[in-house]
């Protein structure tokens, strides 16, 4: 099976999601988070460096969960910023 390229949007949106993940686990250890998560350290650490750019649902809601995230704010976080439009008068 081949996969479809990535769009720069995709990587864009992967590696917004990864920094945020970085930044919600602080001092906490990548290990300890993955271990709450039920995922393993190599899936957290290419989730937050970007080379999983596309996770499952599910792979991103379990360290969203261990580290008290919600879905909607993770969503609204990782989503591309729209350009402001002018509002005709």
């Amino acid at each position: 099976m081949v996969r479809t390229p990535l769009t720069p949007e995709e990587r864009e949106r992967g590696e917004r999601l990864g920094r945020l993940l970085r930044e919600a686990r602080g001092g906490r250890s990548m290990a300890e988070i993955a271990a709450d998560a039920g995922i393993s350290a190599e899936t957290l650490r290419k989730i937050e460096t970007g080379r999983a750019p596309t996770p499952a649902f599910f792979t991103v809601a379990a360290p969203a969960g261990a580290l008290g995230l919600s879905m909607d704010e993770l969503v609204g976080r990782c989503a591309p910023t729209a350009p402001s439009a002018s509002i005709a008068a």
